[in-house]
């Protein structure tokens, strides 16, 4: 229950206040369940992206976890105005990148481990084909900088806006499509060259 004190103090504020951006009040001022209904709001989705970033189950559930205690110790400081899923993923994708930097480890998931998709599964033969596809997608992508590959699935797979991107990243919009073009023109190119190197020799 949001506190209506704490809820018109938020809403005089900034009109444009959401239900989170309420609750990180609440969470500033010491409530725990606040933050606990954050953690279960977005929990799923936020595994869920970087899972399809980092390939792991394991890391991305610890770095979900270690993304939430961010954002705790940060109630005080936040300032999202109904941005708060972009800044929870840019917490997430601050880590990811301090992870692969010490790492050099993490893949790129196939899209088909991600969560199934609401949609009617498809007949089996056609199913593992498009898995195998996305697969061959993965398997290129994972060699693009973490730089390219977070714009890239959030246009692409979590159907974000250039101005969503932007402020969940921290960077200039411009910037954010110049990323999302570099790395598509390379995995392109990477799926031309396995293309080439699969045809027979004459």
């Amino acid at each position: 229950m949001i506190d209506p004190a704490l809820a018109e103090s938020c809403w005089s504020l900034d009109q444009e206040a959401s239900v989170e951006d309420l609750l990180m009040a609440q969470v500033a001022a010491g409530d725990r369940d606040a933050f606990a209904r954050l953690v279960e709001m977005h929990k799923d989705d936020l595994v869920a992206y970087l899972y399809r970033l980092s390939g792991h189950r394991q890391t991305a559930e610890d770095l979900a976890q270690e993304t939430f205690l961010r954002l705790y110790r940060a109630a005080g400081r936040y300032r999202g105005r109904g941005m708060f899923r972009a800044y929870l993923l840019r917490i997430a994708t601050n880590l990811l990148r301090s992870s692969e930097r010490r790492a050099r480890l993490l893949r790129f998931v196939p899209l088909a481990a991600a969560p199934a998709p609401r949609s009617p599964a498809p007949d089996p033969e056609v199913r593992a084909v498009g898995e195998q596809a996305l697969s061959r997608v993965a398997r290129k992508l994972a060699g693009l900088p973490l730089k390219y590959r977070a714009p890239l699935v959030l246009r692409a797979v979590e159907g974000w806006s250039i101005e969503e991107i932007a402020e969940a990243l921290g960077l200039p919009a411009g910037t954010v499509k110049s990323r999302i073009s570099r790395a598509r023109r390379r995995l392109l190119d990477r799926l031309a060259e396995n293309d080439e190197s699969r045809r027979p020799s004459r």
